[in-house]
């Protein structure tokens, strides 16, 4: 009732599945999940996802009944500006929300990478009769949640796995917005699940308490497979006229129906109005309270017997990476030298992974079968099974948006860095996650490599034309193109330390130069722009220049110069880090107002028009681009020291 009266104040929402699926909701709640309302961070409370998240409302209702920090106000603004309850739930661990879910299938991703994180941290520092990570990650999902595509991918890597202690709820209704599903639906859900390797109890009575207990209860019990337990509901249940139907998927009931709900369910009360006594029934903060404080005593007796890996812990769970915790990468920083090998910078990514790891333990690795080609598998990288979950390395298979997602669930779980790779043209299937991501503020890392025609023979379909550029328009993403090692390095150990912020490294399949720089240009680099190459004399132009095509500007400065004409050279391995600069320090690198600017990257070129100036010029791909190799490809498509020279000297008298 919480929810259908929200749904109708706000005059818009979904109250269908919540009032399909209260009952299940409150045999959950009330009996068997362990959570503590006064503390919504405790480590070792059980998960709940949404992934149908357009039944936000029963989400709400229940954090407020079970006494989370959220008002019966913040149920009565339902979608109203501003409030607490969004109309789709979006992270918010103060007041007991998981992750931000909405688009369909991505919670149940969540929670499958959630599940992970839970068996490999309990791997690494459980001990004996001390278990101190050990709890269930709950997701409700539904008919929607199973269409997508995202879905068979992390729920058939998660039976690979054997998360046992992942226990799905498939509100099994029959309708999703279009009618009853058996028009587009048809498959055997038991049958998927059951060849995916999960345990499967099929037909459950979704309004039989009794039923759904006992399905938990047998659910808990299967400890090396995941579960889902498939519940037979009513959609708007209770409702005696759109009841069962697609009316009450996502529309209010309406006045009137509501008043025929309240006496089908025999409610005597106004909306809002909770009774004292189903508000003590529901109030769950003793009971949390005494889970926490038996968890906490157990804890401590960890911390006796083993007081390094508490410690170890207590540090990976900290948001805050100081500097001096970047001691290999320091020490590479300090070795690395002008007129170093030619290397391609997936490569350059690799390295700086083997100078981090012994420092960063808690590095989550992996890839989508691309673990050779993206270079993700560092030296002290070791392969997470369903037999031994004590590793680093994840082998996702052909799992893009399965893999992004599900490191958006290992973010949200805490103690986990999660990186994983995959070619930069493959992010288009990671999307989504890419952008539910910037959304929570979580600090996954995406290697993305072989990033434009330098990929070569493979052809236009596996070449990134525009996806730079796209990935840039995602607000709260730092997109890093780096043009070395050193560059590369630097890239790595900014996206450790913002916690806060994805990051997608942006990487060649082919073999680039090294710059030299003193200490404070290599300072510079993580200003996200910065000059790499200052002019002699007076400024003639400016080249800006990202990733593989930097060497094209450097070449061309360089010329330039013998022939008296000062050309500044600014690396922009990350605009988005350049434009959170002050005006000063973007004023100077690239003057305001500078009138000569051209620009290099091998990605669509209309993207860079704002950066050029009034005559300055973009040299930049405009189509796909063809199958061949790569160093013709540059050649055919303007990238050469050549052409930009030519290029250079003809803006300088434009």
């Amino acid at each position: 009732m919480l929810s259908a009266d929200a749904v109708q104040r706000a005059n818009s929402g979904h109250p269908g599945m919540p009032m399909g699926m209260a009952d299940i909701a409150e045999v959950l709640w009330n009996d068997f999940l362990s959570h503590n309302p006064n503390n919504p961070n405790w480590l070792n409370r059980d998960r709940f996802v949404l992934s149908n998240g357009h039944g936000s409302m029963l989400l709400y209702s229940l954090l407020h009944l079970s006494g989370y920090d959220l008002s019966i106000d913040d149920l009565k603004a339902f979608r109203q500006f501003d409030s607490h309850t969004a109309g789709h739930p979006e992270f918010d661990r103060a007041i007991g929300i998981e992750t931000t879910t909405g688009p369909l299938g991505q919670g149940i991703a969540n929670a499958a990478g959630m599940a992970l994180a839970e068996k490999t941290l309990g791997s690494k520092y459980n001990q004996k009769d001390l278990n101190i990570i050990d709890h269930y990650t709950y997701v409700f999902a539904g008919d929607g949640c199973l269409m997508e595509g995202v879905s068979h991918e992390a729920c058939s890597f998660a039976g690979t796995l054997k998360l046992g202690k992942l226990i799905c709820f498939y509100d099994d209704n029959g309708i999703s917005i279009d009618g009853a599903v058996d028009a587009w639906f048809t498959e055997d859900v038991a049958k998927r699940f059951d060849a995916y390797g999960w345990h499967v109890i099929d037909s459950i009575d979704g309004h039989d308490p009794k039923a759904i207990s006992a399905a938990i209860i047998e659910a808990q019990q299967q400890t090396d497979k995941p579960s889902i337990l498939a519940c037979k509901t009513i959609i708007g249940y209770g409702s005696p006229n759109k009841g069962g139907t697609a009316d009450t998927h996502g529309a209010p009931l309406g006045d009137d129906e509501l008043e025929l709900v309240r006496k089908e369910l025999g409610w005597d009360h106004a909306p809002f109005d909770i009774p004292d006594e189903i508000k003590d029934a529901w109030d769950t903060k003793a009971k949390g309270q005494q889970a926490e404080n038996n968890w906490n005593d157990l804890f401590n007796k960890y911390s006796t017997q083993h007081p390094e890996l508490a410690t170890d812990l207590n540090a990976r769970l900290a948001d805050n990476i100081p500097n001096d915790r970047f001691q290999g990468l320091h020490q590479l920083i300090a070795e690395l030298q002008q007129n170093a090998d030619k290397v391609a910078t997936r490569k350059s990514s690799l390295i700086a992974l083997n100078a981090l790891t012994d420092d960063f333990p808690e590095l989550i690795g992996g890839s989508a079968d691309l673990t050779g080609s993206v270079c993700t598998f560092h030296k002290n990288s070791k392969a997470i099974t369903a037999s031994d979950a004590n590793g680093d390395y994840i082998f996702y298979g052909v799992r893009e948006f399965g893999m992004a997602a599900m490191m958006n669930g290992m973010a949200l779980y805490g103690g986990l860095i999660p990186y994983a790779g995959t070619f930069l043209t493959f992010s288009d299937y990671s999307r989504n996650a890419i952008r539910m991501a910037a959304m929570m503020k979580l600090g996954v890392i995406h290697v993305l490599t072989h990033d434009s025609i330098g990929l070569g023979e493979d052809g236009p379909t596996h070449q990134a034309i525009e996806h730079v550029p796209s990935l840039r328009l995602i607000p709260g993403v730092n997109v890093w193109r780096p043009c070395d090692t050193m560059e590369t390095a630097i890239a790595w150990k900014l996206a450790i330390q913002k916690r806060h912020t994805p990051t997608a490294l942006v990487l060649t399949r082919q073999a680039l130069p090294q710059y030299d720089r003193d200490t404070d240009t290599i300072e510079a680099i993580e200003k996200g722009g910065y000059i790499l190459s200052r002019e002699t004399g007076n400024l003639e132009a400016v080249i800006m220049a990202t990733g593989s095509e930097v060497q094209y500007a450097m070449s061309a400065a360089k010329k330039a110069s013998t022939e008296g004409l000062g050309v500044r050279v600014v690396s922009m391995p990350c605009l988005d880090l350049f434009e959170e600069q002050s005006t000063d320090y973007k004023d100077s690198v690239i003057p305001t107002g500078f009138e000569k600017v051209m620009v290099i990257e091998a990605s669509m070129a209309a993207a860079w028009k704002g950066y050029t100036g009034s005559k300055g010029v973009v040299i930049g791909m405009n189509s796909f681009g063809k199958s061949a190799p790569a160093s013709e490809l540059f050649e055919y498509y303007g990238f050469s020291d050549d052409n930009v020279f030519q290029e250079l000297i003809a803006m300088i008298k434009r």
